[in-house]
């Protein structure tokens, strides 16, 4: 069964001017996205109705994209997560759109980055093992016809960062 996945692309210079109340909403929502408009309204200093107001216009802006619940790949026996680089060839649209729908439906695929340089794509996956793995490389990448090579990096840990805000102004 395919499993149907938004795609939120959005061109790079699509940017939406913010206000300091609006940044910080921004900076509320993603360290806890199920904050009350009441407690968000409180923080940010403004009245419940406007916290709600801005909140509706960042989303029809298409600043805030959804809001996702966030599970552990270990405790779900998906415990060695890996970034595959992959280069395909010949890189032309009528491979590469079926190629990026593939890839995406597949239980183990958490990312698709489409990149520059000699890799064109690069694939954050998480798996149960080294055999899993080997079986996703094999059966799921390499077995197709369109791709040339991929490399493979384990990843050790990964750490989460601090919210993504606009850059500063200076």
């Amino acid at each position: 069964m395919r499993r149907e996945i938004p795609c939120y692309v959005r061109p790079v210079s699509d940017s939406v001017v913010l206000d300091p109340v609006d940044l910080d909403i921004l900076r509320l929502l993603q360290n806890d996205a199920r904050t009350t408009y009441r407690d968000l309204a409180a923080e940010v200093g403004v009245a419940a109705s406007t916290c709600l107001d801005r909140v509706a216009r960042l989303r029809r802006a298409g600043v805030i994209l959804g809001h996702q619940l966030r599970l552990d790949p270990a405790k779900l026996g998906r415990g060695l997560q890996a970034l595959l680089m992959v280069q395909v060839r010949p890189h032309r649209r009528e491979l590469v759109g079926p190629f990026v729908d593939r890839i995406r439906a597949l239980p183990e695929s958490r990312a698709v980055f489409h990149l520059t340089g000699p890799d064109d794509y690069l694939v954050h996956v998480a798996v149960r093992d080294t055999a899993d793995l080997q079986r996703l490389v094999l059966d799921e990448f390499t077995a197709r016809r369109e791709v040339a090579r991929v490399e493979t990096r384990l990843i050790f840990q990964q750490w989460d960062c601090g919210p993504l805000l606009p850059p500063a102004a200076g």
